[in-house]
């Protein structure tokens, strides 16, 4: 090629590069001018990026403050390091639950020495009092670990969570009473009274409270909680009060089991899954049971220490690291502790279950409100409302996978009234969720740990979990599988975490129909 074609050619090429650069920057100049015209006119939009099909970019104006993000992270957040800290301080604190009363963890022995084998037979009354039902249960065993059960729900109100014991407890006897009358199908019209005297049954009490409990059917209650305050309950043995209001009401019935729900969910599932080991609570309250060797209880003295092998403890866990010593709490723990009964007890418990998880983030939003953080339309009187904010609503957000998160926008425009809400605020809110929901899970994880680690039981060991954060929050149980693992390493797939059915209620008959064998 000639020099004079050379230069051609790199004159042409030279050209060709310096429009393209001039074409670049003018029409960058007025895409740049165009963007911002519409950014001024619209709301922001949604920019899927071309680089694959996950990668979703959003305006600035989409997202939460990255500050505002970290610090939540930060406060809520518990790490590896800490999980394992908390499982061994558990595992010292039951030790010295075992050893004495009086600990920090209440142990209590529950009397239930036997397990269910599957052959139970007969018919049983099962009365269940949990955080906000009451129900009346019949459980027909079959003898082939199989059940029937009846049964009538009533809801527990905020007035009688206050009113005196033995009205509550004629309460309680009158459900039973209409319970056991409607069952009567083939008995004449007006014979039902004569019916009703001339039969008598057997009776499982699930009292889901702490109680000090002295034989299979005699308790003190020791706190309650869940906001009942009733005035002579406390103190004074719940079999006795049940007893008597069934005397006032003329029913021929004999309460054979007193029995903490989570006991009952232990037992329960050992009927359907012998492995069974470990029974949990995970719903309005929270608490685990266990199978404990008896050679590691010295603090019971009961005639049957001489002969039987294990009894299972009922550990309170709610009342865990009352005295603050390994469990980080926010602010907004502390306010929480503050609004509800019994300030500085049930630590552990507020912080996992679905009574107090919603007011923790309630608190949150109304702190981020006022710091101009979240929601600049402003809250409203509902979001300032003690309680407004349901656990129901975590879990509701925690699932709403739609573009512009509209099932929150439901929730806090719709539910709780904020004006108007932008989509960072929703992100926000929803990350808010993730992080208090999660961080119950890990700690439920960890008093499971601390439990199997305690029993030795890391070569397996099935967990029945009944409650409606278990079985129905997002997420819930994969995050505590997770933190298992972060915890225990691969023994974590030993132990399997098993959803429970209806432990307060065939629990309950099913201890009572192992007390009425040992009768």
């Amino acid at each position: 090629m000639g020099d004079n074609q050379a230069h051609f050619w790199l004159g042409l090429t030279t050209g060709i590069a310096v429009c393209s650069v001039a074409f670049s920057v003018y029409t960058g100049m007025v895409l740049h001018q165009t963007l911002t015209a519409a950014s001024k006119s619209a709301p922001a939009q949604t920019v899927v990026s071309k680089a694959g099909p996950a990668q979703i970019q959003f305006q600035q104006d989409d997202s939460p403050s990255s500050e505002t993000l970290e610090r939540l992270h930060s406060m809520f957040t518990i790490n590896s390091e800490k999980l394992n800290q908390i499982v061994k301080h558990m595992i010292v604190e039951m030790r010295k639950g075992l050893q004495a009363d009086g600990q920090a963890l209440l142990m209590i022995p529950s009397h239930v020495v036997n397990r269910p084998t599957g052959r139970e037979v007969g018919s049983f009354l099962a009365l269940d009092l949990g955080g906000t039902n009451f129900r009346v249960c019949e459980v027909v065993l079959d003898g082939h670990s199989g059940a029937r059960v009846r049964q009538s729900k009533h809801t527990i109100t905020d007035a009688q969570k206050h009113m005196p014991a033995n009205e509550l407890f004629d309460f309680f006897a009158d459900c039973v009473r209409k319970f056991l009358i409607e069952g009567f199908v083939n008995v004449p019209r007006g014979k039902e009274e004569a019916e009703l005297q001339a039969r008598t049954w057997k009776l499982g009490f699930t009292f889901s409270f702490a109680v000090n409990q002295t034989a299979i059917d005699r308790g003190i209650c020791v706190y309650m909680g869940k906001g009942f305050v009733n005035p002579g309950i406390v103190g004074s043995d719940v079999v006795v009060l049940l007893q008597e209001a069934f005397k006032r009401k003329n029913l021929n019935i004999d309460v054979q089991a007193l029995v903490n729900d989570t006991t009952g969910t232990l037992i329960s599932h050992a009927y359907i899954q012998p492995s069974t080991r470990v029974g949990v609570i995970l719903g309005t309250g929270t608490n685990c049971a266990y199978v404990e060797k008896m050679e590691n209880i010295p603090k019971y003295k009961g005639d049957d220490a001489e002969y039987a092998k294990e009894m299972i403890i009922n550990m309170e866990w709610g009342t865990f690291d009352d005295e603050q010593v390994v469990i980080p709490r926010t602010k907004y723990d502390k306010r929480v502790d503050r609004t509800f009964n019994q300030e500085g007890k049930a630590t552990f418990e507020k912080l996992i279950s679905g009574m107090y998880l919603g007011e923790i983030v309630r608190f949150v939003i109304v702190d981020l409100v006022k710091n101009g953080e979240l929601f600049l339309a402003g809250g409203s009187p509902e979001l300032n409302e003690p309680r407004s904010f349901e656990t129901a609503f975590m879990s509701r957000i925690e699932r709403d996978h739609t573009l512009d998160l509209n099932d929150t926008r439901s929730v806090l425009e719709e539910m709780l009234k904020i004006p108007r809400t932008t989509l960072a605020d929703r992100r926000l809110v929803k990350t808010l969720c993730e992080l208090v929901g999660k961080r119950s899970a890990r700690l439920s994880a960890a008093g499971v740990a601390a439990v199997v680690t305690k029993m030795n039981k890391l070569d397996g060991c099935t967990v029945g979990i009944d409650g409606s954060l278990f079985e129905l929050y997002p997420h819930f149980s994969n995050r505590m599988r997770d933190a298992l693992r972060e915890i225990l390493g691969i023994s974590a797939e030993n132990i399997v975490l098993e959803q429970a059915r209806d432990g307060s209620g065939q629990g309950a008959a099913l201890i009572a129909a192992l007390a009425n064998e040992g009768n």
